[in-house]
């Protein structure tokens, strides 16, 4: 099967407008679509959502009203109200934000692509901080040799930021004709400092990949996990791209290169249950993307293998629910051509849940996120509201029945370590536990609240006891010796 040259979503959801297919979603679920995007509220959001410490969600668009279409960071609440926190201007600040990611402090941390102050040759883009009241500081510019054109941040365990450029680094032309480079891998401080860790392609053929476009992913080994979109296969099978790990100090290795048969053109990655880590490709397989399983050694295993258009194609990554089934998108596909909403269990059993109408949505383009609240959201890039050419896209949830749980802004940490826990019904909490081990804790707000690592914790699920009952965690959390 030919691989399909991928260098961004927005490409390929336009080239598909014209796809009508057909296929019956199943399964017992509630669908809303929250906001319809305008143009005037901003317009083509392409990344995941993710919760503040308030409750409400946060999210980014890669466009805006006419006299500032660069994009915008807006914050919507689990009903749909939703208002502009930052309109981007372009050259000054950036264009096109990514994703988000929460840090400790409440705030979020962001990039863009956009015409940054440092770089006259290319659109290098920018790390920046918001807070959730609106306001944006650009804490670094990129200038093509240390990367360019950055995708979303992770926060670390330590309280850094690491991130990948998809292109810039060296700057010479790859194997697979990216020229301004063939991307970078970095950390960067709350306040700035930028370090690169990694630059791809300086071995001829690319055996390392090209475009790492995902958002990395720490896992609990500490060590960071990430795709590259293409490269890989030095020996030219399909340059289909490559599944990575580095270590925070830099240490670099690749873990699979994908030949088409397994998939090609990766770009997410999740750890899962069980310490497995999971992730989808946009292509190869039956030429219409792939879910897969890898281990931290490097076996792989096709978990699904989309089959036809009917049920989606380009899958756009999956997240483990609390139920452990994974949830995805596809930016295609389904009944009508539009996208599908999708589940799968760890087994590979897979329902289709929805199939995007138009009036509901077009082409989305992010993994979905499950709130505390146990409901599932996500956004469309197009579709909905005619303002914008094809449509300016929705914010909508999905609700499964599954349970509220408490989540934690980073999972990890040493005994006498504040953790910052994020859910609802904390007005009132009787008590917090670290796998049995009762905790001291301070309630914030409702949604909020801050608990220190007792002595003698180990790790496992934490609780917290709220006068509905008890909520648990949606992961472990790891007590580090």
């Amino acid at each position: 099967m030919p691989r399909i040259e991928l260098l961004d979503r927005k490409s390929v959801r336009l080239v598909l407008s014209f796809l009508a297919l057909t296929a019956t979603a199943s399964h017992a679920q509630v669908f809303k679509t929250l906001v319809q995007f305008n143009g005037s509220n901003g317009g083509n959001p392409s990344a995941p959502l993710l919760q503040g410490m308030n409750g409400n969600l946060y999210g980014t668009t890669e466009a805006g009203d006419s006299a500032d279409p660069y994009g915008t960071v807006f914050e919507m609440t689990p009903a749909g109200a939703s208002g502009t926190l930052y309109t981007f201007s372009g050259a000054a600040d950036g264009q096109f934000p990514a994703g988000l990611a929460l840090a400790s402090s409440g705030n979020f941390y962001g990039t863009t692509v956009g015409i940054g102050r440092g770089c006259a040759a290319v659109n290098c883009g920018t790390v920046f901080k918001i807070t959730p009241s609106g306001k944006l500081t650009t804490l670094h510019t990129f200038d093509s040799s240390d990367g360019a054109d950055p995708s979303a941040l992770a926060l670390g365990i330590d309280g850094n930021f690491y991130g990948a450029t998809p292109s810039g680094g060296k700057i010479e032309s790859c194997v697979d004709n990216y020229v301004a480079g063939c991307g970078t891998l970095y950390k960067i401080t709350p306040a700035g400092q930028l370090t690169t860790l990694y630059v791809f392609c300086l071995q001829t053929g690319c055996p390392d990949g090209e475009d790492p476009y995902a958002q990395l992913v720490q896992a609990s080994n500490g060590i960071f996990y990430g795709a590259a979109r293409t490269g890989g296969n030095s020996i030219k099978i399909c340059h289909c791209g490559t599944i990575f790990q580095i270590t925070a100090t830099g240490t670099f290795s690749v873990l699979h290169e994908f030949v088409n048969t397994d998939g090609a053109n990766p770009d997410s990655l999740i750890q899962g249950s069980g310490g497995l880590l999971y992730g989808t490709t946009l292509a190869g397989g039956d030429a219409f993307g792939t879910i897969f399983q890898l281990s931290t050694a490097g076996t792989l295993t096709t978990l699904y293998d989309f089959p036809s258009q009917s049920v989606g194609q380009y899958p756009n990554g999956v997240i483990q629910a609390t139920d452990g089934n994974f949830y995805g998108t596809t930016s295609a596909g389904g009944q009508n051509g539009y996208g599908t909403i999708f589940e799968l269990t760890p087994a590979g059993v897979f329902t289709l849940l929805h199939s995007f109408s138009g009036a509901d949505g077009e082409y989305p383009g992010a993994q979905l996120f499950q709130a505390t609240d146990g409901k599932f959201y996500g956004t469309t890039t197009f579709g909905a509201m005619s303002n914008c050419t094809g449509g300016c896209g929705t914010a909508f949830s999905l609700d499964m029945g599954l349970a509220p749980f408490v989540e934690f802004v980073v999972k990890a940490g040493k005994v006498g370590k504040t953790v910052e826990i994020l859910g609802q019904g904390f007005d009132g909490a009787t008590s917090v536990s670290f796998n049995g081990v009762a905790a001291t804790f301070e309630v914030r707000s409702n949604t909020f609240l801050t608990a220190t690592v007792p002595a003698g914790a180990t790790t496992g699920y934490v609780t917290v006891e709220t006068s509905s009952g008890t909520l648990a965690s949606n992961v472990p959390y790891q007590v580090i010796p």
